[in-house]
């Protein structure tokens, strides 16, 4: 009886020895972990990177390395297209370190998500207007950066794309025959897009509102 209480307890220790053997994480450093992180970036295993890098984060939040784990996760949502999940990281590694040299990188990153999800002019424009706002904001911020110079390009894609809704939404008021409506349209692709829009169709169009609306006003249309 006294040996088989004893094997019992044995086994017991053998089994809890194990259990907590399985339950040790695989210990790697901030380094190690910062290279497999880079290494699965470079190679598009963009989850394996974030995997890496957010072990690094979680284990090391104190290491050197844990700074460039924020911006990789963020860089590897970009690359996979996950847009929100980018904008979300990028727009927390900006304010943990206004400061960092990356910043202008970050906030051009930022613009560039929502840019990406530009559709045609009968589609909503707000991602065309979210972008615009960022990439104003990094111009003004950091006018000097190449990261400003690298906006003009989706900033006139933007603006190009506000105006051709403006154009498309007038004519649609105009074929609706709610003149006053596409004039207001009409003007706004004069008024705030003349460097992009087709400003001499919108003067066109404006001409044959107001003659409308004056056949209105005058009993001429019912």
């Amino acid at each position: 009886m006294k040996r088989t209480s004893f094997f019992i307890l044995c086994l017991a220790a053998v089994l809890l020895a194990v259990g907590c053997a399985g339950n040790v994480k695989e210990e790697k450093t901030a380094e190690q972990l910062a290279e497999e992180g880079i290494q699965a970036f470079e190679t598009g295993h963009y989850q394996k990177s974030i995997e890496a890098f957010k072990k690094l984060r979680d284990w090391y939040p104190f290491s050197k390395h844990a700074l460039l784990a924020d911006l990789k996760i963020a860089d590897c949502h970009y690359a996979m297209e996950n847009y929100d999940e980018a904008v979300i990281a990028y727009e927390e590694f900006e304010r943990m370190h206004p400061r960092n040299e990356a910043i202008p990188f970050v906030i051009y990153r930022i613009g560039l998500c929502h840019y990406n999800r530009l559709d045609t002019i009968d589609r909503d424009q707000a991602p065309a207007r979210q972008a615009l706002d960022v990439f104003y904001r990094l111009s003004r911020q950091f006018p000097g950066s190449e990261y400003a110079q690298k906006a003009a390009g989706p900033i006139k894609k933007c603006r190009e794309s506000l105006a051709g809704h403006e154009f498309y939404v007038g004519e649609f008021y105009f074929k609706s025959k709610h003149y006053r409506a596409a004039l207001n349209r009409f003007q706004n692709v004069i008024n705030q897009y003349p460097d992009v829009g087709d400003v001499k169709a919108a003067e066109n169009y404006i001409k044959l509102c107001l003659q409308h609306i004056k056949s209105e006003e005058s009993g001429g249309e019912k």
